[in-house]
């Protein structure tokens, strides 16, 4: 008897300290919330102009000239625009602008800038003609080359008037986008149906889709084009046709 209650209290005492027993997690990989990653890719696809990542699942090829690059996956991030361009309390009217369109919007817009101002850089440097195409007056003729205009023209005053009127313009004709946004207007990005030639008239929707899709590119290809004559012409290489006036790029004192 005395040795069953001594056994019962080296029992009880031992099982004073011992661990408490942890409840089984139920928690799995199964019940984790879905990744981002999962709603930005198409996993069943690869990109065509990056075939060994998958294609962005907003690049569906519906868009002209889409060839699936979006390495940094921005097209896919859901996002609404409209804000960027309303007040916060019309942003529940309408379908708002998603990210797909707002960025076509810009490209376009980008590529027809830089079109511009590629054509615009070259001209004021002669390299259309033996005469630099300019604006009358000395203040003008006297400007050595385009990299030097902008600080010139910013002191002169001709800048901060063209800076007004560019603003103008945005301000205008971003009051179709608003209507984008309510879904009072099925535009396609970039058309302000601008074409005072009619180059589009009577042509079917094939051949204005390659008119669009030629427009893209150029647009692209002066996008990279202008970036380069700026960097050539800020390392020394202000006269048409931009070459660096260095034996080597070591030579380059940065």
């Amino acid at each position: 008897m005395m040795n069953a209650a001594v056994l019962s209290l080296l029992v009880g005492s031992a099982a004073a300290f011992a661990p408490a027993q942890q409840a089984v997690s139920t928690t799995s990989l199964d019940a984790m919330p879905d990744r981002m990653w999962d709603k930005m890719v198409d996993k069943t696809e690869r990109s065509k102009a990056m075939p060994f990542l998958p294609r962005p699942i907003n690049l569906d090829g519906s868009y002209v000239g889409d060839v699936g690059f979006d390495p940094f996956y921005l097209s896919s991030i859901p996002k609404n625009f409209a804000g960027f361009i309303q007040p916060p309390s019309w942003e529940d009217q309408g379908e708002g602008i998603p990210t797909l369109y707002w960025m076509r919007e810009a490209e376009l817009k980008h590529g027809r800038v830089t079109m511009l101002a590629w054509a615009g850089w070259l001209a004021t440097d002669g390299a259309f003609g033996p005469v630099p195409f300019r604006f009358p007056g000395a203040v003008y003729h006297d400007v050595p080359n385009s990299l030097e205009a902008h600080d010139i023209m910013v002191s002169q005053g001709s800048l901060g008037f063209m800076l007004f009127a560019i603003g103008f313009i945005e301000f205008c004709t971003s009051a179709v986008l608003v209507e984008v946004a309510k879904g009072e207007s099925d535009r396609e990005a970039g058309d302000f149906k601008l074409d005072p030639l009619q180059f589009l008239k009577g042509k079917s929707k094939e051949e204005v889709d390659n008119m669009k899709l030629m427009e893209l590119q150029n647009g692209r290809t002066a996008m990279l084009a202008f970036s380069g004559v700026v960097t050539q012409a800020a390392l020394g290489g202000t006269e048409f046709p931009y070459l660096v006036p260095y034996p080597s790029v070591a030579d380059i004192t940065w």
